[in-house]
């Protein structure tokens, strides 16, 4: 085996593939990153117990094969290699990778040893690859952390005709968020749950233009786009439903513009320790802000708008508000309250081309005992 490429070409997905090798595994193959070369093309690919992934690149292929090689150690290797042209060979029980002037020579495993790749579940539809993204990341910061509950630590995946519905929860609070896709089928439809930590890897690591091609099966979920593509086991159960939660009888309703809210409130939860929630007072026309107690308190007040007379205060950990305004993409976000201690609905509002609010997400929290 042997071939030729761009240092930042080979590097970059070096680095992409060892995304899913594990840290620490009692089988040393699974380290390993598998090098192909053939024609005009290079493939790199990893797994683990629970993830595969697989780039493919332009390389010159002078003569063809494949190799496996710790990945760990190879992405160190490219991150020293002079920038230029790299060769590489596989040479008697190595792996030799040059850069001008520079060489290394790597010890291979042994490729019986490897596992066989999972191969891509069945083909279900194209999402566009930014919006996958965004959205991926706007609920993310709902899902669990508790490895104790293994099914509130992942993201919902709905398909439902012409809408996904990407959805996570920890119990104190719920984002839902959802968006156009093409489906293959328009009467196809799905419900799983994936790892929130590898979907958001996934969502980073794939290009960010064009669209997402979404493999699903029973066990496991894939995706493919510029020549990348990457599995993970689905986990098992369902996420609580969201439909009753998010139905709010007769809430107090009040909206504020998000950035300047969001601003506010980190400023004024520098206050807060502990348990100490953050406040929020809504009257006329205006959002009172207020956390911490006795000497070290703040506060600030913001402009708002009530559709109704009734004033309401509503307290919230902190750190769970902050995460639920950052996560919207929007302009203003309105709230639906229901009284201290009870569920409070976030929306993310942005202005619609006929002038009227576009619901971006919603993100439910759970509010807490309000300030004495």
């Amino acid at each position: 085996m042997e071939f030729r490429t761009e240092l930042n070409t080979f590097a970059d997905a070096v680095g992409w593939a060892a995304r899913v090798l594990p840290a620490r595994s009692p089988v040393p193959v699974l380290g390993g990153l598998l090098l192909e070369a053939d024609g005009d093309r290079l493939r790199i690919s990893g797994l683990d117990y629970e993830a595969s992934a697989r780039i493919e690149v332009e390389a010159e292929t002078v003569r063809p094969g494949k190799v496996l090689v710790m990945g760990r150690r190879l992405l160190d290797v490219c991150r020293v290699l002079p920038k230029g042209p790299v060769e590489c060979a596989v040479e008697g029980s190595r792996f030799c990778v040059a850069s001008d002037g520079a060489s290394f020579g790597l010890s291979v495993l042994p490729l019986d040893d490897y596992p066989v790749l999972p191969v891509l579940p069945q083909f279900r539809g194209v999402v566009d690859a930014e919006a996958f993204a965004v959205a991926v990341a706007q609920v993310a910061v709902a899902a669990g952390r508790d490895d104790a509950l293994p099914v509130l630590t992942g993201i919902r995946v709905g398909l439902d005709g012409g809408t996904m519905t990407l959805a996570a929860t920890d119990r104190y609070r719920y984002a839902v968020r959802s968006l156009a896709w093409q489906p293959e089928s328009p009467d196809h439809s799905a419900d799983v749950v994936v790892s929130a930590r590898r979907l958001t890897e996934i969502a980073r690591s794939l290009d960010r233009s064009g669209t997402v091609r979404v493999a699903l099966d029973g066990g496991s979920i894939g995706f493919e786009n510029g020549g990348m593509r990457i599995t993970t086991r689905l986990l098992e159960g369902r996420l609580p439903r969201h439909d009753k939660l998010f139905a709010l009888d007769r809430p107090t309703v009040a909206s504020t513009e998000l950035v300047p809210l969001l601003d506010a409130a980190r400023r004024v939860a520098v206050v807060a320790e502990g348990d100490s929630p953050l406040q929020l007072t809504f009257s006329g026309n205006s959002v009172h802000l207020q956390a911490g107690y006795e000497d070290d308190i703040a506060s600030q007040r913001l402009p708002a708008v009530m559709e109704s007379p009734d004033a309401v205060t509503v307290a919230f950990n902190p750190s769970y508000l902050i995460d639920a305004l950052a996560s919207f993409g929007a302009t203003l976000v309105r709230f639906e309250l229901l009284g201290p201690g009870q569920r409070a609905m976030l929306t993310g509002l942005s202005p619609a081309p006929d002038g009227g609010a576009r619901l971006r997400h919603q993100h439910l929290l759970m509010s807490v005992k309000p300030l004495v």
